[in-house]
């Protein structure tokens, strides 16, 4: 399964990411899903925030990064956040009812969306160095958020959900800047 050349730190930590991606997958494809899109969002959502929280946490035990902790202490922090947000709003944004029309192209870009986000973070380069995987991983990761956000933003959604959304587009967007400014700087290619 691994490259023989991979350290046993990297084994750990590539089986952790390995359990925590099967988590999410498991989470966001096994989730009830209603004729509301707005429920539809919070529910598969709050399972891909955990994972970012738990690959995040799955970080912080191996890298010595300052600049990637704060990467990963943001993550936990604001995803944390987030997860509140969307359980304490979920059942008033699960009465926004939508078409079946809208549902359907809806869940189409969502489930398209979600295909290319799981394929790239399945396939993400494994190396000896784990903070080059975390960014490799979590770059897909965030750019799924991203496009799932502003899919949903073209629907009729609850208006508490919407703040939510603008929110995890702007804080994703700047994660995904960050994380691709300190891959260069750690020479990953």
């Amino acid at each position: 399964m691994y490259n023989c050349d991979l350290s046993c730190n990297t084994k750990k930590y590539l089986d952790e990411y390995s359990c925590i991606l099967n988590q999410m997958i498991n989470g966001i494809n096994n989730a009830r899903l209603t004729n509301s899109i707005s429920h539809n969002f919070i529910v598969q959502m709050i399972p891909h925030h955990e994972a970012a929280i738990q690959m995040s946490k799955n970080l912080l035990k191996y890298t010595t990064n300052l600049a990637l902790q704060n990467i990963a202490n943001n993550i936990i922090s604001e995803q944390t956040r987030s997860i509140e947000r969307m359980r304490i709003i979920l059942c008033c944004c699960a009465q926004e009812r939508n078409s079946r029309q809208c549902l359907c192209k809806y869940k189409a870009k969502t489930d398209e969306i979600l295909k290319t986000m799981f394929s790239q973070m399945s396939c993400a380069e494994s190396t000896n160095n784990i903070d080059c995987n975390f960014i490799r991983e979590m770059i897909p990761h965030h750019m799924g958020a991203v496009r799932l956000c502003e899919n949903a933003l073209q629907y009729d959604i609850c208006c508490e959900l919407t703040p939510i959304l603008k929110n995890i587009i702007s804080s994703q967007k700047r994660g995904i800047m960050q994380m691709k400014q300190l891959y260069n700087q750690l020479c990953c290619k």
